[in-house]
């Protein structure tokens, strides 16, 4: 498969291995986190400038999002169980999602309703408004991450040690899919924006994108008829007009 060599708008140098980053909701602003346990917050108006710092995180950063039309910050730690959110105009914890193992994936749903979690055998759905539990499902084996479809928010996926993409109904935790394919433990999932289609990222070295549905699976991951570098092509031309309004100048 073919590469695309782009230019680098802008590097951001830090002094230790990232582990997360994520754009605001109004793309003005880009979080980061990782072993250096500080969340920094770049303004991309200028990018040039010192950023924000959050430096009392009580552990190497797994995951940072944002929460409350960006006036919230999600993180989770390497090595410490809970989700900790943090007002950005303060920088001081408002919370404390506590869970028992380290939470491996952490997502904000679309309509900022819920918070997805996935934590050793477990996922959690919290309110993203009072911060209560919603739902816990224990799952079959250790999931790394799980992410809850943007429309009707009627289905979850989860993906973890046994290599395979599971299917649930939010509802009532009932397994209603799985996707089969990768040869490596699954480290990411998504949903697509419009929920049509959802990506998953495993160990194997491959990015698979599936169809949502509610049938079993074995290696249906879509690939376009003119074959995957026209798939790249295409993807990557949507990115550039997707990123045309971030005003960063080149170094």
């Amino acid at each position: 498969m073919g590469c695309i060599d782009w230019d680098a708008l802008h590097s951001f140098e830090h002094k230790h291995i990232v582990r997360a980053c994520a754009f605001s909701k109004d793309t003005q602003y880009l979080l980061t986190g990782g072993f250096e346990k500080i969340l920094r917050i770049y303004d991309l108006n200028r990018p040039d400038a010192p950023p924000s710092e959050v430096d009392c995180s009580p552990g190497s950063i797994r995951t940072v999002t944002w929460l409350h039309s960006d006036q919230t910050i999600l993180s989770s730690c390497t090595d410490i169980g809970g989700v900790r959110l943090w007002d950005v105009r303060s920088g001081k914890t408002i919370k404390t999602l506590e869970t028992d193992s380290p939470v491996t994936s952490a997502e904000v749903s679309q309509d900022e309703r819920y918070i997805t979690t996935a934590d050793g055998l477990t996922v959690k759905f919290w309110d993203a408004n009072h911060f209560g539990l919603v739902k816990t499902y224990t799952m079959a084996c250790n999931v790394e991450s799980a992410s809850l479809e943007p429309k009707l928010g009627n289905k979850f996926i989860a993906g973890g040690e046994d290599m395979w993409i599971h299917m649930f109904d939010f509802h009532t935790g009932e397994e209603i899919g799985c996707n089969k394919g990768h040869h490596g433990p699954v480290h990411c999932v998504r949903f697509s924006p419009g929920g049509e289609s959802y990506a998953s990222g495993s160990e194997d070295g491959t990015i698979r994108i599936w169809h949502t549905g509610t049938g079993n699976h074995h290696d249906s991951a879509i690939i376009p008829d003119n074959g995957p570098n026209e798939k790249v092509k295409v993807e990557a031309d949507e990115v550039a007009h997707k990123i045309e309004g971030i005003h960063i100048g080149k170094e």
